[in-house]
């Protein structure tokens, strides 16, 4: 099969189109046939090693010390068919169209890939009916963790919520359900991005290159930080009493600072990855079907330019999702 192999750390040269093994399930396992893959901020962050401070030498620990070895496909989330099962696997049946994240096990830069039915890592779904599987593919990794987040935020009608970073993958998922539980949202993104924003459902917009939002005198009561770059105490006074900080990127000082936070005010610092569950990537389904959530699509490319994907994910430039189409020959 065709897959992109992540041959070195660095910069996206290292991904390279290679014929590999297809995979066969194990006994708990499918087999996935995949038709669309994406591009995501953290396939970037992996690649590249630059993580926060002590968090690349980690991942370099569990990937491989000179080399990527324990994972050498990357690739977070996914949409696709099921060709094959196992034999204990109940879930699921050849033919179901699915969609899929992956955790750090990755794989999804690949023609196959396969994965548990109820997997440790990851969390594995039938895809919306009313997607496309390029649709499909955008929606675990950036649903998952806006959706883990805005919930420790205790979000009801009327919390005035300011998303930063609100372009991206994560941010225009959370803009639509912040919109759900009821919220106030203002999204803070660039200059180009700022209609999307507001077509996704944003009720005010903030242009961070003209204008810096902990700066206006407004306070939230809840501060979604998808980015990371906003200085650290400006956004906590900008947080109302009993406030939440969210942080999904935060750096080392973050981390310390945010816990001393938490323990000696009234106002709450959130932070750590979203743990991936069926019932919530079923929950988003049923957002999706129901007609409360969609996904926001930039650009497409061709497995075989993924390297050119990985570049233009880098610029901080795209708007929602850069996805990946996945072609077969008839051979495959």
């Amino acid at each position: 099969m065709k897959a992109i192999v992540w041959t070195e750390y660095g910069p996206p040269d290292g991904l390279q189109l290679r014929d590999v093994e297809k995979p066969i399930p194990k006994d708990n396992e499918v087999l996935i046939r995949i038709y669309a893959t994406t591009v995501t901020a953290g396939d970037c962050e992996a690649r590249s090693l630059k993580f926060p401070l002590g968090l690349g030498f980690a991942f370099r620990l569990y990937v491989g010390i000179r080399k990527p070895e324990r994972v050498t496909i990357l690739g977070q989330e996914l949409a696709g068919e099921i060709e094959a099962v196992g034999k204990d696997v109940t879930l699921f049946k050849e033919g179901d169209q699915v969609f899929a994240a992956t955790g750090f096990g990755f794989g999804g830069y690949a023609e196959y890939t396969c994965l548990a039915e109820d997997p440790d890592m990851g969390v594995l779904a039938t895809k919306p009916a009313n997607m496309t599987h390029e649709e499909a593919a955008t929606v675990p990794v950036g649903g998952l963790e806006a959706l883990h987040f805005l919930r420790k935020g205790n979000i009801q009608s009327g919390t005035k919520v300011l998303i930063n970073g609100a372009g991206g993958s994560i941010g225009t998922m959370a803009i639509q359900l912040a919109k759900y539980y009821g919220a106030e949202v203002t999204a803070v993104d660039s200059t180009g991005k700022l209609d999307m924003l507001r077509s996704t459902g944003a009720d005010h917009v903030i242009d961070y290159t003209r204008e810096d939002f902990t700066r206006s005198g407004e306070t939230y009561d809840v501060i979604l930080d998808v980015v990371g770059k906003s200085p650290y105490s400006q956004s906590i006074r900008s947080l109302s009493e009993n406030g939440f900080d969210l942080l999904a990127n935060p750096g080392l000082s973050h981390m310390v600072r945010g816990r001393w936070t938490s323990m000696t005010s009234s106002k709450s610092v959130v932070m750590g990855a979203a743990s991936h569950k069926t019932a919530d990537l079923l929950f988003l389904k049923e957002l999706i079907e129901s007609g409360k959530l969609k996904t926001v699509i930039d650009r497409r490319y061709p497995l075989e330019q993924m390297a050119e994907a990985h570049r233009y994910v880098e610029t901080g430039y795209k708007k929602g999702n850069v996805v990946i189409t996945v072609e077969h020959d008839s051979e495959t």
